[in-house]
């Protein structure tokens, strides 16, 4: 179930799902998923007719993943997604298959908590700023030449914040090129929220660019699928390889409480290990001996992700962030308070390595307007920045280097999340 990480001013957990499909319970309740689908890997393509004739799946794909062996199928039965996903995972000729998992937003938030009448000043000189030494760390670098990539409910593009800062994106709800926030009829509790994040961006790293890309409705709603396709998106917009105009960072103010293989996979390729570099290589050389020795951009560094911890006040694990055990170049990051603590709404324990201020935070709203939000979605863009910052002044430093630098270069203090984001250290500190 896809959790988007943002608190109001009010403790609550919001979650959130990508892409708005109806969620369906499976039999014990817990996990939810786009009803009558599923996310299926194959050894090979040319098993995918036998595959769907024994398990009753339609044999016409409804979309697969690039060139890749991975397919999201229509199922024929009345068989429940999480319980067909089970069988056909035990099929040799299948590397996994699980349900396309979803989630929607709990009741009772009101938008009227958040739309406080702010201006940029307040934005500016907020507390989280002087927390972690902006105006210390801006006088080395503001992050130019650096994309920070947003998947999110959207921006408003015509936000004054955002005059000419950003570059293109995709829509991945109402599939064009325009990924602004959009609201039918009385806008959702979580409306902004895009545009709340990016402006974090833009305080932090004022001069790197923000690719805006949509893959929650304006009720926080979406798919697992929508945001492994969105990652893919992020990193290869043109989808040519050999072109350097994709993202250096990617901040996800969203995750899922339901470990997903096909967002395990995404965000591990996001991090291209030595062979897998080499590997992608050879294929784009397309045997041409003057192809060769090319590197595939960002192949040979990585691209960071800075993903959000959740909002569960407790260690619940939430992915992509708590990939970050196991993957390279993933940050997970808590959210910090005013008297820098951990915030009591902040998902903590070991597998968090990082916070940042999280506690009503100024930022960008539509409209050109600004306001305060609280979670571990704001306080994620500050980290995100900071990455950007440092990627900066460091323009070759591989995607694990820079996590390991900014957890290091973070203020020591006491209780369960240890290390609070210092942005001016980790650029006055080089690597």
């Amino acid at each position: 179930m896809l959790q988007h990480l943002c608190r109001l001013t009010v403790i609550a957990v919001f979650v959130a799902s990508l892409l708005g499909a109806a969620p369906s319970a499976n039999a014990g309740g817990a996990s939810q998923y786009v009803p009558g689908e599923l996310i299926v890997s194959l050894t090979d393509d040319a098993v995918l007719p036998a595959i769907t004739a024994t398990f009753n799946l339609d044999p016409v794909p409804l979309e697969r993943f690039g060139q890749n062996p991975i397919y999201r199928l229509r199922i024929l039965s009345n068989e429940k997604p999480d319980r067909l996903a089970r069988m056909i995972a035990r099929d040799p000729r299948v590397d996994f298959a699980e349900p396309n998992y979803i989630n929607s937003v709990p009741s009772g938030t009101q938008r009227s908590l958040w739309a406080k009448a702010m201006g940029e000043g307040d934005y500016t000189a907020q507390w989280a700023g002087t927390m972690i030494g902006l105006s210390n760390a801006h006088q080395v670098t503001r992050g130019a030449g650096v994309t920070v990539a947003v998947l999110d409910t959207g921006i408003d593009p015509g936000h004054p914040l955002f005059a000419g800062r950003l570059v293109p994106g995709y829509d991945f709800v109402d599939l064009d090129n325009d990924p602004r926030e959009i609201a039918t009829g009385d806008p959702g509790a979580l409306y902004g929220h895009g545009t709340h994040v990016a402006g974090l961006i833009a305080l932090v790293a004022p001069e790197a660019r923000i690719m805006p890309i949509r893959v929650l409705n304006e009720y926080g709603m979406g798919n697992v699928w929508v945001l492994a396709r969105a990652l893919a998106f992020a990193v290869d917009p043109d989808g040519n390889p050999l072109t350097n105009d994709g993202a250096d960072v990617i901040n996800l103010s969203l995750a899922t409480l339901q470990k997903t293989k096909m967002l395990q996979e995404v965000v591990s390729a996001l991090n291209c290990s030595p062979d897998e570099a080499e590997a992608l290589a050879a294929i784009a050389s397309e045997g041409t001996e003057s192809k060769k020795k090319l590197k595939l951009p960002r192949c040979d560094r990585g691209v960071i992700v800075v993903a959000a911890a959740g909002n569960t006040a407790d260690e619940t694990l939430s992915f992509p962030a708590a990939e970050a055990v196991k993957v390279k170049g993933v940050l997970a990051v808590a959210a910090s308070t005013q008297d820098d603590s951990l915030a009591a709404f902040s998902s903590r324990g070991g597998w968090v390595k990082i916070m940042a201020p999280g506690e009503q935070i100024v930022s960008s709203l539509p409209g050109g307007a600004y306001g305060a939000w609280s979670g571990t979605s704001m306080a994620t863009p500050l980290v995100a920045g900071s990455a950007a910052l440092v990627r900066a002044i460091q323009p070759d430093l591989k995607a694990d280097r820079i996590v390991i630098h900014l957890i290091r270069t973070a203020t020591k203090i006491r209780g369960p999340a240890p290390n609070r984001l210092n942005a001016a250290a980790a650029v006055l500190n080089r690597p």
